[in-house]
């Protein structure tokens, strides 16, 4: 038995960019059917072209995960077209990057939005319906600065992930009697287009570098084996779970 075989499987990857993007295609190689959603549709159709690479079918759409109505009718449709999702990832995520003093309040509602109410309202949908159906896997994105505080000013990122690890644990023991399993991984700076702003300054890069002791950056494809375990029957045993992938930097003291 292959522990980590998906096929059959159906798929949601909500945050098409970046991240969601390559763990899209690795849900996909590995035999799921995955359809992305992201606020940008260009972001979406752009993902779904790299899962039709491996033969699985798939649809982009455009979501607003601040707004419950609209990730509903992402679920009806997706009900339609598959009878449902069994694995949802959550991987939209914004921040503001600002010192907390002088970051407007605007900036932080919105990061809180994102990637704390509008996990929240993907988890509540996508949760209602796989108790439905008998069950599925959530994964979703936290960080490392869920847990550990930095000084490249990111507050308002920090507490909403820390959020998402508190969401995490709850909803885990909550609907582990409907067979939902939810998890999260925590990586360190993934070095996508959306860290450009950090990884394009040397001070900050060295700082950071420094405390990692594998000596990189995340890759996007650095996530994928983990988000695979936790969407897998190798983790049917796991859930409320947060693992960080982070190239060793929460071991060091």
């Amino acid at each position: 038995m292959n522990l980590l075989d998906i096929t059959g499987k159906k798929a949601l990857v909500v945050g098409a960019g970046g991240i969601g993007s390559a763990l899209a295609a690795g849900l996909a190689q590995h035999g799921a059917d995955v359809a992305v959603a992201d606020r940008d549709l260009a972001v979406a159709e752009a993902a779904a072209d790299g899962v039709r690479a491996f033969g699985c079918r798939t649809l982009a759409r455009a979501v607003d995960v601040t707004d419950e109505a609209s990730v509903e009718a992402l679920a009806s449709e997706l009900k339609t077209f598959w009878d449902g999702v069994d694995i949802l990832v959550n991987a939209a995520g914004v921040a503001a990057r600002t010192p907390s003093v002088s970051v407007p309040l605007d900036k932080v509602r919105e990061t809180l939005e994102v990637n704390t109410m509008g996990t929240f309202i993907c988890c509540r949908v996508f949760g209602k319906e796989m108790m439905e159906h008998g069950g599925g896997k959530i994964v979703n994105i936290s960080s490392v600065r869920a847990s550990y505080g930095t000084r490249g000013g990111m507050a308002d990122y920090g507490a909403s992930k820390g959020a998402v690890d508190a969401l995490t644990r709850q909803l885990a023991v909550e609907w582990a009697p409907q067979r939902i399993y939810v998890n999260a991984i925590a990586p360190t700076v993934v070095e996508t287009q959306f860290t450009t702003s950090i990884l394009g300054n040397p001070v900050a890069a060295a700082s950071l570098i420094e405390r990692i002791p594998m000596g990189r950056w995340a890759q996007p494809e650095d996530l994928v084996g983990p988000v695979l375990f936790f969407a897998s029957p190798a983790s049917d045993y796991v859930t409320g779970q947060i693992l960080f992938v982070d190239g060793g930097l929460t071991a060091v003291v």
